[in-house]
C-alpha cells in the first residue's frame, strides 16, 4: 500500500483523474461480460431445436413457458413470433422484427463508449505529462544547484507515470472492445440467423400450431 500511495503522490491531480477513467472502464467491461456470459447468452441452435420439437406436439403454450424461463435476445424475439402466431405469417414476421430492432440497442449498448475513452484517458496521461514538465521546468529555474537535481526526477517520474498510466487504460479499452465487439457479433449474427430460421419454421408447421393457439396468450397451468 505504501508503494502505491507513493505512485499516487508522484502522479500528481491528472493521474488522479486518469484512476477514475480506469474505474469506469472496468466497470463498464466487467457489466459487458456479465451480460454476454449470462443474461445475453443462449445457444439458439439448441433453443430452436426444442420450439421445434414443441410446435410439433402443437404445445404453443410450453413453447411461451419456455421462452419465458430466460430474457435472452433470442427467446424475446422467438416469444413475440409465438404470441402473434393465430394472426398470420406477415403479423408474425413484423412482431418479431420489431422485437429484434428493440433488442439489438441492448446489445451493442457501451461497447463503443471503449474508444472514447481510450482517447479521453491518453489525452488526460498526455496532458498530465506536459503539466509535470512544465512544472519541473519552472522550479529548477528558480532552485539552487543542490535541489536542481531532486525536482528534476520528482517531475521526470510524474511525467513519465501519467504517460504510462493513459497508455495503459487505452490499452485496456482496446482489448476489452475487442473482445465485446466479438462476442456482440456473435450474439447479433445468432439473433438474425434464429429470426430467419424460426420464422420459417413457424411458416412450415405453424398452421396446425395456430388452429390450436389461443387469440391472447394464457398461462400454462401444468406442472
Amino acid at each position: 500500500m505504501s508503494w502505491l500511495s507513493d505512485v499516487f503522490q508522484k502522479g500528481g491531480p491528472f493521474f488522479i483523474v486518469n484512476t477514475f477513467f480506469l474505474a469506469v472502464v472496468i466497470g463498464l467491461i466487467v457489466e459487458r461480460a456479465i451480460y454476454f456470459l449470462g443474461r445475453g447468452h443462449l445457444n439458439a441452435k439448441a433453443f430452436l431445436e426444442q420450439l421445434r420439437k414443441l410446435l410439433s406436439a402443437n404445445n404453443v403454450d410450453r413453447a411461451k413457458k419456455l421462452c419465458d424461463a430466460t430474457t435472452a435476445p433470442v427467446a424475446r424475439v422467438a416469444k413475440a413470433g409465438l404470441n402473434r402466431l393465430h394472426r398470420g405469417e406477415a403479423a408474425v414476421a413484423q412482431a418479431m422484427e420489431e422485437t429484434m430492432t428493440d433488442t439489438l440497442p441492448e446489445v451493442k449498448t457501451r461497447i463503443g463508449a471503449l474508444w472514447s475513452l481510450a482517447n479521453i484517458s491518453t489525452l488526460v496521461g498526455l496532458l498530465g505529462t506536459i503539466t509535470g514538465l512544465i512544472a519541473t521546468f519552472g522550479a529548477i529555474g528558480n532552485a539552487n544547484p543542490a535541489e536542481q537535481r531532486e525536482r528534476l526526477s520528482a517531475g521526470i517520474s510524474e511525467a513519465m507515470y501519467n504517460t504510462a498510466f493513459g497508455l495503459s487504460i487505452a490499452l485496456l479499452c482496446m482489448i476489452g472492445h475487442l473482445l465485446l465487439s466479438a462476442a456482440m457479433k456473435k450474439v447479433v449474427s445468432d439473433l438474425e440467423a434464429f429470426s430467419l430460421r424460426f420464422e420459417n419454421l413457424l411458416a412450415d408447421g405453424g398452421s396446425a400450431a395456430a388452429s390450436r393457439a389461443p387469440a391472447a396468450p394464457t398461462e400454462d397451468l401444468e406442472a
